[in-house]
């Protein structure tokens, strides 16, 4: 093991659950408000279906893609980041590609098969 694997391993969180492109997941997000000189922090839960993984180690990141109002919504959250709280698996959905940018396109004509 060299040297840059011994620093990143101490950034990987531990915490991570598994999931794969296609599992609906539910990503919590510390959020910082500033308000009259006081910091407060909060999580902002953000739900959606797994389009894309990329990378591996402490860079590796997934989009999540979610419809609201009527208008989708994706984004990119490094996996390893000390500002996700948790990321919690909702539903185990099986697909056949490895990236579901065409969902982009779609819309509510799509469904994903949930795992048995």
């Amino acid at each position: 093991m060299n040297l840059i694997d011994k620093i990143t391993a101490k950034q990987i969180n531990p915490n991570i659950p598994e999931f794969r492109v296609g599992y609906t997941v539910v990503v919590g997000c510390k959020i910082i408000e500033k308000k009259g000189g006081k910091e407060k922090e909060r999580v902002q839960n953000f739900e959606g279906v797994v389009i894309s993984r990329k990378g591996q180690g402490v860079s590796e990141t997934f989009t999540v893609r979610s419809t609201k109002y009527g208008v989708g919504v994706e984004k990119t959250f490094p996996v390893h980041s000390p500002n996700i709280a948790y990321i919690n698996v909702v539903k185990k959905g099986v697909v056949r590609r490895a990236k579901l940018y065409f969902l982009r396109t779609r819309k509510g004509q799509y469904k994903i098969k949930e795992a048995r």
